[in-house]
Parts: structure tokens; sequence; C-alpha cells
């Protein structure tokens, strides 16, 4: 069994360094970039408002969080300067 394995192994990989492997890899290469163009004219791209009201969103949100923990690591750091002093 070990033996069959291998056997495919030396053939693909010789496969790929012949001339033939490699016309079969730059077919593969161009059918994946043809496959891919169709996927992308599939893809529902977002109009400028929403990208902008998503990224004022996200912005405001970090804000928010940002000042929450600001104002928690301040908090903690009285209270451990209150308890070691």
């Amino acid at each position: 069994m070990a033996k069959k394995k291998g056997k495919i192994a030396a053939d693909k990989s010789a496969e790929q360094t012949s001339p033939n492997g490699l016309v079969l890899k730059v077919k593969e290469f161009i059918e994946f970039f043809e496959e891919s163009k169709v996927e992308i004219k599939k893809v529902v791209w977002p109009t400028r408002k929403e990208t902008v009201t998503t990224c004022v969103a996200v912005l405001v949100v970090s804000l928010v969080i940002a000042l929450y923990l600001g104002i928690v690591d301040l908090a903690l750091t009285k209270i451990v300067e209150a308890i070691l002093s």
C-alpha cells in the first residue's frame, strides 16, 4: 500500500515538472481567475452612504469603549493607590 502512494506522489511530481504538467498548471491558473471574475460580479457592494454610515458607527463605538476603559483604568488606579498608600 505504501508503495502505491509513493508511486502516485512520484508520478505527480514528475507530471508537474514535465512540459505537459506546466501547461496543466497554467490552464488551472487561468481557470481560477476566470471563476474568480464570475464570483466578483456576484458580490453586492455597499453604497457610499452605507460605507460612511458603517464607518461612523465603528468610530463612535470605538470611542465609547475607549472612554469606558479609560475611566475604569483611572478608577482602578486610584483604588490601588489608596490601598497601597
